[in-house]
C-alpha cells in the first residue's frame, strides 16, 4: 500500500519475532514486554494489510509475505544502522562538522539527504560549499571536504567515488520555436538558436557534454553569455532573445520555469537520444566503508 507510515520500532519488532519464531524471546531479546511486541506486530499487519505470521498455540511461522517483507525489513534496518554509525562518529569528531561539497540542480537529493543526516547527528553540523567537480575532487582528497556530491567523470588522488545513479538533461527553449512542436528534440533543430551555458569554469561535466553532443550532431554552435542565473535566463528565453539552455530535469520546476511555461513563453522538451550525466559521491578513500556506505544510502 503506497503512503504507508511505517515505523522503525515496527520492523525491529518484526524482524525480532521472524528470527526467534517466538514471541517471548522475541521479546526477552528486545528487552520490553511480550504485549508490546505482539501489538505493534498486529499493528504492522493492519498498516501493510497483510499477514506476517501464522500463530498456533504452539508455534509462529513466517507466511509468504512476511518472508518477503523480512528481505526488505532487513535491508532498511541495516540501512538506518550505518546511518546512525556515521552520525556517532561524526558527532565525536573533533569539531563537529560536515563539510559537503555541492552541484547545482541537485533538486530533491540534497533536501532528502541532509534530513537524513539531520534526524540522526542534529549536532552535527553541515556547511554546503559549492563549486566544480574537479575542485571538490581535490578537496575531498586534502581532507577540507569531509564529501562532495559532483555528476560527470572526475579523479582525484585518495578519492574514491561512489554511483548515486544518473541525472537527466532537457532543453528549454522558446515556445514559438519550430523544434518545440515535438515531445523531444533533437539539438540539430535549435543550431539556429544561441546556446546558453554555464561557464565551464562554473559546471565543466555540463559544458562539455553539451558541446559533444553538438559535435557529434555536426552542429555548429552558435554561444549566448554564460548562464549565472537560472531565473533570468528562463525568462530572457521566454522573452524572445533567440537562445536555449539545458538544464537538469530536477530544476525543472523551479518557480522560474514553471510560471514561464504555465504562461506559454518557454518549452522544455527532453532529448533525443537522451543527455543523461552520472551522479557520485566523492568519498576520502580512508574514510571506513560503513560510513562512507551510510553517506551513499542517504544522498542515492
Amino acid at each position: 500500500m503506497i503512503g504507508v507510515p511505517v515505523e522503525l520500532r515496527q520492523l525491529r519488532y518484526f524482524v525480532t519475532v521472524a528470527e526467534e519464531l517466538h514471541f517471548g524471546r522475541a521479546a526477552a531479546r528486545l528487552a520490553v514486554a511480550q504485549p508490546a511486541v505482539s501489538q505493534q506486530v498486529a499493528r504492522l499487519e493492519r498498516e501493510l494489510g497483510v499477514r506476517l505470521f501464522r500463530r498456533t498455540s504452539r508455534r509462529v511461522t513466517l507466511t509468504s509475505d512476511g518472508s518477503r517483507l523480512l528481505v526488505e525489513a532487513r535491508a532498511a534496518l541495516a540501512a538506518v544502522d550505518r546511518v546512525r554509525g556515521v552520525a556517532d562518529e561524526l558527532s565525536r569528531g573533533r569539531t563537529g562538522v560536515l563539510r559537503l561539497g555541492t552541484s547545482p540542480g541537485l533538486g530533491e537529493r540534497l533536501p532528502r539527504g541532509l534530513a537524513t543526516l539531520r534526524a540522526l547527528a542534529p549536532d552535527v553540523e553541515l556547511v554546503l560549499v559549492g563549486g566544480p567537480g574537479q575542485a571538490h575532487a581535490a578537496a575531498v582528497g586534502a581532507g577540507e571536504l569531509g564529501a562532495a556530491i559532483v555528476r560527470g567523470d572526475v579523479e582525484a588522488p585518495q578519492v574514491r567515488a561512489s554511483p548515486l545513479g544518473h541525472d537527466s538533461y532537457s532543453a528549454v527553449l522558446p515556445a514559438d520555436h519550430p523544434a518545440a512542436q515535438g515531445r523531444t528534440v533533437r539539438i540539430e533543430a535549435l543550431a539556429d538558436l544561441r546556446l546558453r551555458l554555464p561557464s565551464r569554469t562554473e559546471d565543466p561535466s555540463l559544458h562539455d557534454a553539451v558541446l559533444a553532443r553538438c559535435a557529434e550532431a555536426d552542429v555548429l554552435v552558435r554561444r549566448g553569455r554564460d548562464l549565472t542565473s537560472v531565473e533570468d535566463t528562463v525568462f530572457e528565453i521566454g522573452a524572445g532573445s533567440g537562445a536555449w539552455t539545458v538544464l537538469p530535469d530536477t530544476l525543472l520546476d523551479v518557480s522560474s520555469c514553471a510560471r514561464s511555461v504555465g504562461a506559454r513563453t518557454v518549452a522544455v522538451r527532453p532529448f533525443d537520444p537522451p543527455l543523461r550525466l552520472p551522479v557520485r559521491l566523492l568519498l576520502p578513500a580512508r574514510q571506513p566503508d560503513p560510513c562512507g556506505q551510510a553517506l551513499v544510502d542517504a544522498f542515492r
